[in-house]
């Protein structure tokens, strides 16, 4: 996961073949948003894959039979998508490919999503796998999504393409390859002149209960 830098807008790019969530991915995260929140004055982050795949999801086969780890990396996925939920600076991300269970529980924690119109499907597939949500995962969808389409997701494990994302309110724009991360950049440029305090009380009122669900009440 590297950063660069566009203006005022931090462009993440995740790039780890199917960005698995694993305790090494979330604290990697969590460092550049440590870095980050230190810069005064205008910001705001774009957040995006590269190739075929934005997330695939929690790192299954690296866990294998090793329950403490898994514990440890879904509580850290709760803490995750609660700070981003809350973080001060606008957030956009570029869903440059398939993003699916916990990886499509991240994009509900940015404030605006773009999907690449001519490829890649988002998708809760837990009822594929025989994985349940736990209440604090679903409580992600149910904050950030229309309630019909929350319960859609969850219930049919249904893959939205790009078009259909869209229609169910799942993300705000679609594009294609060579636009998706120039528009990113351009819709985050625009906030990124917001005052970043208001944003982040402004947060607080929307997502406290979110937030204080997943275990993060520190930020609040």
């Amino acid at each position: 996961m590297t950063v660069t830098q566009e203006g005022f807008v931090a462009v993440i790019t995740w790039d780890d073949g199917e960005n698995r969530i694993n305790l090494d991915s979330l604290g990697r995260l969590h460092a550049i948003l440590d870095e980050l929140e230190t810069i005064e004055g205008p910001l705001a982050l774009v957040w995006t894959g590269v190739g075929k795949f934005f997330s695939n999801g929690l790192d299954l086969a690296r866990f294998g039979d090793n329950a403490e780890e898994f514990t440890l990396t879904l509580r850290a996925l709760h803490r995750t998508v609660a700070r981003l939920l809350l973080y001060p600076a606008y957030s956009v991300a570029a869903l440059n490919g398939h993003t699916f269970a916990g990886g499509a529980l991240l994009s509900c924690a940015v404030d605006y999503r773009i999907m690449r119109e001519d490829r890649g499907f988002w998708c809760m597939n837990e009822a594929e796998i025989g994985l349940a949500l736990d209440e604090k995962l679903a409580a992600i969808l149910f904050n950030r999504l229309p309630r019909a389409t929350a319960i859609d997701a969850m219930l049919t494990a249904r893959r939205f393409a790009a078009r259909d994302a869209l229609a169910a309110g799942i993300v705000e724009d679609v594009a294609d390859e060579a636009e998706l991360v120039p528009r990113a950049i351009e819709v985050a440029s625009v906030m990124a002149g917001k005052d970043r305090d208001v944003l982040a009380r402004h947060k607080r009122i929307a997502y406290a209960q979110t937030a204080d669900l997943l275990g993060f009440a520190q930020y609040l």
